[in-house]
């Protein structure tokens, strides 16, 4: 079984954005990354499972570790539906970041979907491998140029790459910060689905000038850059 890491960043949504790729198989690593100057968190957490899954032989088996649900939920949920509709939502509108998608429903096709397994692992609560796609992904988005490693699984730096337990001190502190009553705490933006499409807003006056009246419109407020990133994930399947 080819395991492969995964994961995305934007700085701003749209804004400069990387992903990251980690793919170990039978003893071998090879780190993948790239970046873009204007695009989106979920663009490039797209890229990221895109990129991974290109590296697979065809017929082998993987598992792709990611911590988009937008991915895991589009890819193995959604797509069949926007498949049948000529790749349009349940509400006739095109699909959102549909090239990408494209992309990554042919990777799957070529690996044989069959043989490819989605687990979904929680961001930032030490999951080593997540944690070092999220260093490439970050490094691309700030216009780095991270060395990317391609050699044995022996000489690599995260010898441990392949264990997905995460850090109990991590995820409690985690979930206790989820947990806190937020409703009076300050906004770090306020996300908003109109029609399919995402936009983020830094003052409560532009997002409701965006959503008042609009049909089937949504909208939150995010508390941190990974609350944002979780919100836009969870919109991402709005109209779907």
């Amino acid at each position: 079984m080819i395991s492969i890491f995964t994961d995305g960043s934007s700085r701003g949504n749209p804004g400069p954005g990387g992903w990251g790729s980690v793919v170990v198989n039978d003893g071998k690593v090879i780190e993948l990354g790239g970046g873009e100057k204007h695009t989106t968190n979920n663009r490039m957490e797209l890229m990221a499972a895109i990129s991974g899954l290109r590296a697979v032989p065809e017929g082998a088996q993987a598992k792709v570790f990611a911590d988009s649900s937008y991915v895991i939920n589009g890819i193995t949920k959604w797509v069949h539906g926007w498949k049948r509709n000529g790749w349009k939502t349940k509400t006739k509108d095109d699909v959102l970041n549909v090239d990408l998608w494209k992309m990554l429903d042919d990777a799957v096709a070529k690996v044989g979907s069959k043989n490819v397994v989605w687990e979904y692992v929680g961001g930032h609560i030490g999951i080593v491998g997540n944690e070092r796609c999220d260093e490439i992904a970050t490094a691309f988005a700030d216009s780095e140029s991270p060395v990317l490693y391609q050699g044995p699984l022996s000489e690599y730096s995260i010898p441990n790459i392949l264990d997905v337990s995460h850090d109990e001190i991590l995820l409690k502190a985690k979930k206790s910060n989820s947990s806190k009553s937020k409703s009076g705490a300050k906004a770090y933006s306020y996300v908003s689905s109109v029609g399919g499409k995402i936009e983020i807003h830094r003052t409560w006056v532009e997002c409701e000038k965006r959503v008042k009246g609009a049909k089937g419109a949504r909208f939150k407020k995010s508390f941190s850059a990974d609350n944002e990133k979780e919100v836009i994930s969870e919109f991402g399947g709005a109209s779907f």
